[in-house]
């Protein structure tokens, strides 16, 4: 009788404005759940790619060095805020390479594991790493202005579309002047199969909480490299997919980050 109502109460039928908790409710771990075997899951995984390859584009390398940090762990934490108000400056191909590795970079192979694929920089829901990094700048030294495609297994960039898109960008965001100040935007994408297949409803929980895990160290990478950066979740889902030519269902953006120079106003910005 008391389960009853609370069922009631928290899954009231045809409530079509508590999607959230219908999902929440239905995405819960239980013991009759069954996952694949660990054989199972390698065979599937060896069908998706480890980064998608977009292949026939023109392939630009990563340096293998990386831009000292200049702030101890502690103080890129403690010292972490949402800079608004940025404003474009130029970027080495080392920092560039900095920011993603740190972000959602290969960090340790997996030839000693049994896991599916090479470790990266962020954890990740049985190691299957279902995110893929895209960005836009025009502030990147000795590359043109244009979208990317970061490949973490190869350490590599491919060039998707040379042009300049930031007032586009601009007309996808509910505040277009964050795009006008980045001298970078990443956007955090998931393909959704590579951990739905095993993990089912769950799995989309564990793509979400990875999403923040890469923002977070993306957070922390711009602050020890003494830029500005704030995370974005407010834009407009289709016309950010359509931008980097994602159909939405099977492949859609999640999370966008914006990095620049702090203007000095900006030093007291807001905590969040």
């Amino acid at each position: 009788m008391t389960r009853a109502l609370w069922e009631d109460i928290l899954l009231p039928p045809g409530n079509e404005d508590q999607l959230w908790e219908l999902f929440h409710e239905n995405s819960k771990a239980n013991h009759y759940d069954r996952p694949p075997s660990d054989e199972e899951v390698r065979e599937r995984m060896s069908e998706f790619h480890e980064s998608l390859p977009f292949e026939g584009y023109p392939v630009v390398g990563l340096p293998d060095s990386l831009t000292p940090l200049n702030l101890s762990l502690e103080e890129a934490i403690t010292t972490r805020v949402s800079v608004r108000s940025l404003t474009p400056c130029p970027l080495t191909l080392e920092n560039l390479a900095t920011l993603l590795h740190y972000a959602y970079g290969i960090t340790r192979d997996n030839k000693r594991i049994k896991l599916p694929r090479s470790l990266r920089a962020a954890p990740s829901g049985g190691a299957l790493y279902p995110l893929e990094i895209f960005f836009h700048s025009a502030c990147i030294e000795n590359l043109q202005a244009g979208l990317y495609h970061y490949n973490s297994a190869k350490n590599n960039l491919r060039p998707l579309r040379e042009a300049n898109d930031t007032r586009r960008i601009c007309q996808a965001l509910l505040q277009p002047d964050i795009a006008l100040g980045a001298s970078l935007i990443v956007f955090l994408t998931a393909v959704f199969e590579r951990s739905i297949f095993k993990y089912g409803d769950r799995g989309y929980r564990y793509i979400m909480l990875e999403a923040g895990h890469v923002a977070q160290n993306l957070n922390l990478v711009a602050n020890g490299l003494g830029l500005g950066c704030v995370n974005i979740g407010g834009f407009f889902d289709r016309r950010v997919d359509d931008l980097l030519e994602l159909d939405g269902l099977t492949h859609a953006t999640l999370y966008l980050i914006a990095v620049g120079k702090k203007k000095p106003e900006s030093q007291n910005a807001e905590l969040s």
